[in-house]
């Protein structure tokens, strides 16, 4: 086991591998059980949310706001309207009744360690289950986890999802 202290001049925090891990599953254990105060505890209020389109089959599009995305959003009041919407049913693009979902993630890489910013990349693979029917979509995420105050916080997060051909709108639950 690694220990790394972080260099931050007001809160020096220590952030293992297990205590990142534990943040991660921690936050796809929100989305399962629907918990979506508690989902949204988990971002920073600066956080952009991007998942990327693919323009051909092997090129994603890089700038959310000038090319298509799948999902973007460019701060958490963006991602709270959408919790908003769903959990009022005001969207037209909301599932209802809701999918049950499981996420499962693997390869958790620490990608770098500057002051106070983590950069984390892993796979993920989530199952929903809607109308007798179980759908999988899979992907790969990039974070940077922002550990300057009482406790960390998504600061960035893009999705890659890597099998885009989908039959039905997709969620933040989904991915």
């Amino acid at each position: 086991m690694t220990t790394t202290t972080l260099d931050h001049p007001a809160t020096a925090r220590t952030l293992t591998y297990e205590d990142i891990q534990a943040f991660l599953f921690a936050e796809a254990r929100a989305l399962d059980d629907r918990d979506w105060d508690s989902w949204l505890a988990f971002y920073h209020k600066d956080c952009p949310f991007w998942m990327p389109a693919w323009d051909d089959e092997d090129m994603l599009t890089e700038d959310p706001a000038n090319e298509m995305s799948l999902m973007y959003y460019p701060n958490k009041q963006g991602i709270e309207d959408r919790v908003f919407r769903i959990k009022t049913d005001r969207s037209s693009a909301t599932s209802l009744p809701e999918p049950r979902t499981n996420h499962y993630l693997s390869g958790i890489e620490v990608l770098s360690r500057e002051g106070s910013q983590i950069k984390l990349r892993f796979n993920w693979q989530t199952l929903s289950y809607r109308y007798s029917r179980t759908d999988q979509h899979w992907g790969t995420s990039f974070y940077t986890i922002d550990t300057s105050g009482a406790r960390p916080l998504i600061a960035d997060k893009k999705v890659v999802l890597k099998n885009d051909h989908i039959h039905h709108v997709i969620d933040v639950y989904h991915i």
